[in-house]
């Protein structure tokens, strides 16, 4: 059985959750939203909705564990995490070392800020993982700029798990001067 985490997916990410759910996994989503999630879990089977806040850690340890344990250790993580971000990520790790020595992969998608060799230091070295960073760009049209819609970053992360590249970057971040107000 195929195993996806998907933090932040009922969001900006619930393409690439449909999507994963598509291809047969069975794709557990973090998110806050109840009503998002009741979205997503109408539209799939495969969706398991997680319902809660990731940076209350016990909140989610707890629920990795439980979503392991009822479907087995996640071959992919895909992780949109404002703020701690290594601490996060390395709690998700020491779950799926817990429950599994398989190897698995990191998508780790990233604001168009972010400083990806920076953040690569900040994760450091987890065994049995390959990182793949995807790093959230924008648009220019015509004279303007903006920034990308949830479709576009969903199918940007869906093409850079396609395509296995260590980095991918959606949309432009050149000339930077021209980026949207935040």
């Amino acid at each position: 059985m195929r195993h996806a985490l998907v933090v932040g997916g009922s969001g900006m990410l619930a393409g690439a959750s449909l999507w994963l759910a598509d291809q047969g996994y069975t794709v557990s989503v973090i998110g806050r939203s109840r009503s998002k999630m009741e979205k997503l879990t109408e539209a799939s089977p495969n969706i398991i909705p997680l319902l809660m806040d990731y940076n209350d850690e016990e909140s989610l340890t707890g629920g990795i564990r439980s979503s392991i344990a009822a479907h087995g250790a996640y071959n992919i993580v895909v992780a949109w995490i404002r703020g701690n971000y290594p601490k996060i990520i390395h709690a998700i790790s020491n779950e799926i070392k817990s429950a599994s020595d398989r190897e698995w992969s990191l998508y780790h998608v990233t604001g168009s800020r972010s400083n990806l060799d920076e953040i690569a230091k900040e994760i450091g070295d987890i065994p049995k993982r390959t990182v793949h960073q995807v790093k959230l760009g924008f648009v220019i049209e015509d004279e303007a700029s903006r920034w990308l819609t949830h479709e576009e970053i969903s199918n940007g992360v869906i093409n850079g798990i396609k395509s296995g590249a260590k980095r991918t970057v959606i949309g432009t971040l050149t000339p930077w001067e021209k980026r949207p107000e935040s």
